[in-house]
């Protein structure tokens, strides 16, 4: 009686108890990694037999792996271009996940006051144009504050990273020469300057480089306690990165956000304005074959969307604007 009652149990699924299993498979972006690990794990146990696997493998990683089909979703903090999504099999939609920003961080002799940084004195210590600590343009940045006459060692992403292109994209919005000479992207020909790679590598060469500067990310330097500075913003405002900050730079952009949701908030308007911010997006194929695959992508997503989001300042990110939320709980359907 067993044996012929079996296969009918089975047939029904209602022996099947781990058919709905899926296991899935993402790669790309450092900077939203740790709301993203906490993120999958959260979601694992709301839905259990689900598993996220995620490489923080830096946001031109994740591209890549997303347009040989290596695995089921991508991450970057870069949206992709329409060269990129041309050669995609088949069409990708970006979803925004949280807000950051990156900051500039510091290891300077005898120096302990948070510095002050202009886009001009960003640009030009990043063109080498701005070579040591002592220039006139950081002492006016910084009235008061002793520097000493040391050559500034300045430090940048070794990887192709999102992080580089918002560094980029921002250097390219305030400075003409930077953006003839050096443009943004997820790699650059750096004028000048050491590599490192991913935030660790920035800042561990910033930290063991007297009187040197790097870049990462805000998440990361408060993780690590790492010192960083203000940036002087379109409204003229020197302002230092934090929930508030970031979450102003987005005001605007989500009032006029596009359809596709590609966008960039660099040197965004606005008196309190952090001007290094960005979106950050999941790459996501707007056909999935495997029906299990797609069911449990749709709603993670729509998980991210409303509970996940309350993780997103205890991590020093921001949240998404309600409006841009609305708008991408509509696009969860256009995934088929």
């Amino acid at each position: 009686m067993t044996k012929a009652i079996l296969p009918i149990l089975l047939s029904s699924g209602l022996l099947a108890s781990t058919a709905s299993a899926e296991s899935i498979n993402a790669a790309g972006a450092t900077f939203p990694a740790p709301i993203y690990q906490k993120w999958f794990s959260d979601y694992s146990k709301v839905k259990p037999g689900t598993q996220i696997n995620y490489q923080s493998i830096g946001s031109g990683g994740g591209i890549r792996q997303l347009t040989s089909g290596t695995v089921d979703f991508g991450a970057s903090d870069m949206p992709m271009t329409d060269e990129q999504l041309s050669k995609t099999k088949g069409k990708v939609l970006h979803f925004p996940t949280v807000l950051g920003g990156l900051v500039p961080t510091y290891e300077v002799e005898g120096v302990s006051t948070e510095l002050k940084f202009s886009a001009d004195t960003l640009a030009g210590i990043y063109l080498g144009e701005i070579t040591k600590w002592s220039d006139p343009k950081l002492a006016k940045d910084n009235p008061g504050v002793r520097f000493p006459d040391k050559a500034i060692t300045v430090v940048h992403r070794s990887d192709g990273s999102g992080t580089t292109f918002v560094w980029t994209d921002y250097l390219a919005k305030v400075s003409g020469e930077w953006k003839s000479k050096v443009g943004a992207n997820t790699s650059v020909n750096w004028p000048v300057g050491l590599g490192g790679k991913g935030n660790e590598g920035v800042a561990g060469l910033v930290k063991q480089t007297p009187n040197s500067i790097g870049y990462v990310e805000l998440v990361f330097a408060a993780q690590n306690k790492l010192p960083y500075g203000y940036v002087k913003n379109l409204a003229g405002k020197y302002v230092k990165a934090d929930f508030n900050t970031v979450t102003d730079a987005a005001a605007g952009a989500a009032k006029t956000m596009p359809a596709d949701f590609r966008v960039s908030i660099t040197n965004a308007p606005g008196a309190n304005a952090y001007p290094i911010a960005s979106f950050t997006w999941l790459l996501i194929p707007a056909k999935i074959d495997d029906a299990g695959k797609r069911d449990t992508i749709k709603q993670f997503l729509q998980y991210m969307l409303t509970t996940g989001q309350k993780d997103a300042a205890g991590l020093s990110y921001a949240p998404l604007p309600a409006n841009v939320v609305a708008m991408e709980q509509k696009q969860i359907a256009a995934i088929q």
